[in-house]
């Protein structure tokens, strides 16, 4: 990966998996949930199923504080679990864990991403790096659907998942980010690895979203 030499890390990355991003984001689930042509409990599913992978990065994040590799991501103004949880009793009410089960497609992405975290930091970050700057960016496309389309309040219960309440300024955080990628402690062998993890990473995603699809197709 000669480019790496010249390139910084956090373009490679971008550039190298925007073919899996592009398919991820144009799946036919999400292109109907952000369409508006989904009820409520499409969203919800969706909601839950993010809540089996955040469990994964965030029960991850605890014990990599200290690792060389992927401690400098661990940053708690992103951690969203809390948040997640909020969410899901809104939704579902106070008992949301009653019955919770991840579909096949999201046992298979949580499992991956916990073992990264267990036996391979640099491949964590790359899972680190697809969630949250996605809900830093894309996310908040999805915020601002639920809240029109479903009728919740603005930054309130139900997509407090998508508001980062200890980052004032987005953008900014995303810059510092894009520097700890491009800083991040990693010869080219290994970044051309979290490269292919990261587009792994979107195929998860795409696969949790084609179950999806079939669990919520639109009526013909």
């Amino acid at each position: 990966m000669n480019a790496t030499a010249t390139t910084p890390f956090s373009t490679l990355i971008r550039t190298a998996s925007h073919e899996q991003h592009t398919e991820a984001e144009s799946s036919t689930f999400m292109s109907d949930m952000l369409g508006g042509r989904l009820g409520v409990e499409a969203y919800t599913r969706y909601t839950e199923q993010l809540w089996f992978v955040y469990r994964a990065l965030e029960d991850g994040a605890e014990r990599l504080r200290e690792d060389p590799v992927a401690g400098p991501f661990i940053r708690p103004e992103l951690m969203r679990r809390a948040e997640l949880e909020r969410d899901l009793g809104h939704l579902r009410g106070a008992g949301w864990r009653e019955g919770l089960e991840p579909l096949p497609a999201t046992a298979a992405y949580a499992e991956r991403v916990a073992e990264c975290a267990r036996a391979w930091p640099a491949g964590y970050v790359a899972h680190h790096y697809t969630r949250y700057l996605g809900d830093l960016s894309g996310g908040q496309i999805i915020r601002g659907t639920a809240e029109k389309t479903w009728g919740f309040a603005r930054k309130g219960d139900g997509v407090r998942f998508y508001v980062f309440e200890q980052i004032a300024n987005p953008a900014a955080f995303k810059r510092e980010y894009r520097e700890l990628l491009d800083a991040v402690n990693a010869d080219d062998l290994e970044k051309q690895r979290i490269v292919d993890e990261c587009k792994r990473a979107f195929a998860l995603n795409t696969a949790v979203f084609h179950e999806l699809g079939e669990v919520f197709p639109l009526a013909s």
